[in-house]
Formats: structure tokens, C-alpha cells, sequence
């Protein structure tokens, strides 16, 4: 009789060390982003506690429609992150394509024109980055702070102020909501839907591409992957590339929501990004991370915006000063992860 009820708890106790040991290796592998998931969900939840305003479903949807810009630039961050580099012009490239297409837009040409042009701009933008950034051996953080520099400069030379967008498209697009299915009440704009489609080419890119794989095999040693004959100066160019196109359709989102061009659009919205991929449990040293954890960390950001809106008598700054501390915190989180993942 002992024999036989000790039978099945000899076969429990593997099969509950193996559970355990499966949890443990995913917790540890996805701990950060699981952490930004909580963190996003904890705040939104006390957010509505102490605002019952904000648990209406377009509260919800609201953070996508204001943050359309910011994700898109945060998913071409992404990328040149996991790679081990940092772009700091994103914020003057949407300045300079919102002032550029305004400008154009005002002289009459089509926006079937200029939202292409604007486009290959931030691609040939981006490319030269990286190009300068391989072959010239310049440090990432020098040559897109100057790109920084280079594309608020063009678009104060444009118009040194704000041009507004009459062009009709561009308000059809501003102006036509789209009805969420089965939520009473609740909407999106034509714009919102740029991001998330663009989130799930990310997530394509990412995890079933060889530039994917190459981009975190670089992020992890440059070197090694050199070695392995990985396209180490093809991926990092491309990279670079991608995150200029981000930014240019950034750009196009922000004034289509605005409709107007300014060269001080978007002042300080790299340093939100970057904040915004590090909450999202990217390594800024590279070779971790997705962009799945980005779009989590540009929800915590804008809770954060809508939790003061709703206070209505605290300051703006007390926003700088959360994604601030967070960003701190991920940092703590993502150190204490690689290294129980690195040590066992």
C-alpha cells in the first residue's frame, strides 16, 4: 500500500521540477517585458481608481490616437537599439517632415506626392546616417546628434513659423473617425491605425527575418557576427534606414493630426522614445528586447500624460519626472535579469 501511493508522487516531482524549471527560464527570459506589461496595467488600473473618468474605453483608445507619432518613432528606435547604436534625430525629422509638407502642400502640389516624397526623404536620411555611422566609423550618438542639428536647421530654414495644412485630404484623413466594433462611444482616427500596422511589420522583421536575427546577433557581439559572415554593415545601414522612414511617417502623423508644419514640433520626442524602448525592456547595450515591449512602454508613457490630465493641477514636468524614475527602475530590472540569466 506505501509502495503504491508513493508511486504517483515519484512521478509528480519531475513533472513539477520541469514546470517550475520552464517557468523559471521564461520568467527570467521575458522578466522585462512581462515587468512593463504589470507596471502598464498596475497604472492604468490605479489611474482609473482614482479617476473613474478614465475607465471609459476611449480613455483607453485615446492613448493611441496621442501617441500615433511617438510609437512609430520608438519602433524605428527599437531597432537601431537592439543593435547597439541610438538615433537622436527622430524628433528633427518629424519636425522637418511636417514643415516640409506643409510647405509643399501650400504651394499647391498634390499630397499623393508629397506623402512619397516625405517618405523617401527619411529613407535617404536615415541610409546616409548609417553610412556615415559604418564606413566613417563615426559613433552613433555624434552623427545622428548632428543629424538632430541638421534636419531642425533645414526646417527653420523652410519657415521659421507655423504653416497650416488646408489641403483637403489631409483634413479628410484629420477628421474622419472610425467606430471601434461592439464599444459604444468609442473611435480612432484614419492616422491611429498607421502605428499598429506598422508595429506588426516590426514584429515581422524582428523575429522571422535574417535581418532580425542579425540585428540581435550584432547587438550581442559585432564582432562574433562578423565572424559568423553575418551582414553586419548591410543590417546596421538598414537599420538606420528603417528608424529615418519611421520618423518621416511619424512626421506625416503628426501633421496630419495638427495639420501644420513647425520646425519645433516634436522637441525632446527622442529622448521619449528612448525611454520609451528601455521601459520596454530593450538593453540599451543591445541584443535584447522587442518591439512588442516598446508599444507597453509607450502606453506606460502616455497613462502617465492622461493620469495628470485628469489631476488637471499638477504640472506637465511631473511627466518627465515619472518616465524619468521608470526608466531608472527598467534599468535595475534589466540589469538584475541579464545577470540571474547570465549566472544561472
Amino acid at each position: 500500500m506505501a509502495q503504491e501511493m508513493s508511486q504517483p508522487r515519484a512521478n509528480f516531482n519531475p513533472a513539477l521540477a520541469n514546470v517550475m524549471q520552464w517557468l523559471r527560464a521564461n520568467v527570467v527570459r521575458n522578466g522585462p517585458l512581462l515587468t512593463t506589461i504589470l507596471i502598464f496595467a498596475v497604472a492604468y488600473v490605479v489611474g482609473g481608481q482614482l479617476y473613474p473618468a478614465m475607465q471609459k474605453p476611449q480613455v483607453f483608445f485615446n492613448l493611441f490616437i496621442n501617441n500615433g507619432s511617438l510609437l512609430l518613432v520608438s519602433i524605428g528606435m527599437t531597432f537601431v537599439i537592439l543593435m547597439g547604436g541610438i538615433d537622436l534625430s527622430v524628433g528633427g525629422m518629424i519636425a522637418l517632415t511636417t514643415t516640409a509638407s506643409a510647405a509643399l502642400l501650400k504651394m499647391g502640389v498634390s499630397p499623393f506626392v508629397v506623402i512619397p516624397l516625405m517618405l523617401v526623404m527619411g529613407v535617404v536620411f536615415g541610409f546616409t546616417q548609417g553610412s556615415v555611422i559604418h564606413f566613417l566609423k563615426v559613433q552613433p550618438f555624434i552623427a545622428t546628434l548632428m543629424g538632430l542639428f541638421f534636419a531642425r536647421g533645414v526646417a527653420y530654414i523652410i519657415s521659421l513659423s507655423s504653416i497650416t495644412i488646408t489641403d483637403s485630404f489631409y483634413k479628410t484623413l484629420a477628421l474622419t473617425s472610425l467606430p471601434i466594433p461592439f464599444i459604444a462611444n468609442t473611435y480612432i482616427y484614419i492616422p491611429t491605425l498607421v502605428a499598429p500596422i506598422m508595429l506588426l511589420v516590426a514584429v515581422y522583421l524582428a523575429f522571422f527575418t535574417r535581418f532580425g536575427r542579425t540585428l540581435y546577433a550584432i547587438g550581442n557581439n559585432e564582432q562574433s557576427a562578423l565572424l559568423m559572415g553575418l551582414p553586419v554593415a548591410r543590417t546596421k545601414i538598414l537599420s538606420y534606414t528603417f528608424s529615418g522612414f519611421c520618423s518621416a511617417l511619424a512626421g506625416i502623423v503628426f501633421s496630419i493630426s495638427l495639420l501644420a508644419g513647425y520646425g519645433q514640433f516634436a522637441t525632446g520626442m527622442e529622448l521619449d522614445a528612448i525611454a520609451s524602448v528601455v521601459m520596454g525592456g530593450t538593453l540599451l547595450t543591445g541584443g535584447a528586447g522587442n518591439v512588442v515591449g516598446t508599444l507597453f512602454g509607450v502606453l506606460i508613457y502616455g497613462t502617465i500624460v492622461s493620469i495628470l490630465q485628469f489631476n488637471g493641477t499638477l504640472s506637465s514636468w511631473w511627466t518627465r519626472i515619472g518616465v524619468g524614475v521608470l526608466t531608472l527602475i527598467f534599468i535595475g530590472i534589466q540589469s538584475l535579469f541579464y545577470f540571474r540569466k547570465k549566472h544561472g
